[in-house]
C-alpha cells in the first residue's frame, strides 16, 4: 500500500532563513531519513514545500470561486512537506511516521493513496 506521510509544522520555527542552524539541522535530518527509507527501498517521492506565506488559494463555495493568498486552512500549523512510502500496512506506515523530524511541535498525518484513477 501507498500512504502520503504529511508534515504540519508552526513554520514560524523557520523565520530566522535557510542560514539559521535549525533549518540546516531540520534539513540534515531529513536527508537522513530519505536515506534510511531508500535502503529500505519504501520511498516513493516526496518533498519539502515553501513557507505557508507563498501559498495561493482557490476556495470554491456556492458554484463561485475566488483567489486567497496564503495557505487553504487558518492554523499555526501549516503543511511543510510530504513523503510518499510504499509499505504492507498502517502500522508500518505510523513507525515510518514516528522517525519524520519536527524542529517543533507539530503532527504527521498518514493517508492511504487511492492509486491510478481508472476510464
Amino acid at each position: 500500500m501507498q500512504f502520503m506521510l504529511a508534515i504540519y509544522e508552526d513554520d514560524a520555527v523557520y523565520d530566522h532563513g535557510t542560514d539559521d542552524t535549525a533549518w540546516q539541522d531540520i534539513i540534515e535530518a531529513h536527508r537522513k531519513l530519505g536515506e534510511e527509507m531508500a535502503k529500505a527501498g519504501i520511498i516513493r517521492g516526496g518533498e519539502g514545500l515553501q513557507r505557508a506565506v507563498t501559498a495561493t488559494t482557490v476556495r470554491s463555495r456556492g458554484g463561485q470561486q475566488t483567489i486567497h493568498d496564503g495557505a487553504y486552512a487558518e492554523t499555526k500549523e501549516q503543511l511543510g512537506g510530504f513523503y510518499v512510502i510504499e509499505v504492507d500496512s498502517l502500522d508500518e506506515a505510523i513507525g515510518w511516521a514516528k522517525k519524520i523530524p519536527l524542529a517543533g511541535e507539530g503532527a504527521v498525518e498518514i493517508r492511504p493513496i487511492l492509486g491510478p484513477m481508472e476510464d
